[in-house]
């Protein structure tokens, strides 16, 4: 069994201190906005899933995949077609098509644990109909599946997909402003 959630405690408690994620579970996040979010999160969430889907490293786990989702719930909230894509989102992109399978699935393991975890205290919170984060199957085996796929050598990439989240969190807070 990996340490992988205790090696990656401290960068995961920063992210969840974001301003940002105040402002997501504070419970009256603007639409348009949160729209904005999830239109940055799909282009990352887009990337990573065909990458590790065209690598198979996804084979059993198939059900957790959001891109499709995280669009459908972006595209009920914006009202604008004209969004910019966020410079974390972009060089996220960049960062995860120089990585090998095993620290592609260091970001698997941040973004979907994520979206199984903390993702469904999010959703009774924000707009919309929150499709991102209804998974079809037993929630508590899926994050099992995940969980004996990771390694403790995974967790300085972890590290990196926490810093990349925390920076679009940060983007985010800019445009509440």
């Amino acid at each position: 069994m990996s340490n992988l959630k205790q090696l990656t405690m401290g960068n995961h408690k920063s992210a969840e201190r974001s301003k940002f994620v105040n402002v997501l579970l504070g419970g009256n996040i603007d639409p348009e906005l949160y729209g904005i979010f999830l239109l940055n999160q799909y282009h990352k969430y887009s990337a990573l899933e065909t990458l590790a889907i065209e690598r198979g490293i996804l084979e059993g786990i198939e059900s957790i995949v959001r891109a499709d989702r995280i669009l459908a719930d972006a595209n009920e909230l914006l009202q604008h077609s004209d969004i910019t894509i966020e410079q974390s989102v972009l060089d996220y992109v960049k960062h995860i098509q120089t990585l090998n399978d095993h620290d592609l699935f260091a970001h698997i393991y941040v973004h979907h644990m994520g979206d199984l975890s903390g993702g469904q205290m999010i959703k009774n919170r924000v707009p919309g109909a929150c499709t991102m984060y209804d998974f079809e199957g037993n929630v508590t085996e899926i994050k099992e599946q995940i969980r004996n796929r990771c390694e403790d050598s995974m967790a300085d990439e972890a590290k990196v997909c926490f810093s990349y989240a925390t920076k679009l969190f940060d983007e985010m807070l800019k445009l509440t402003a």
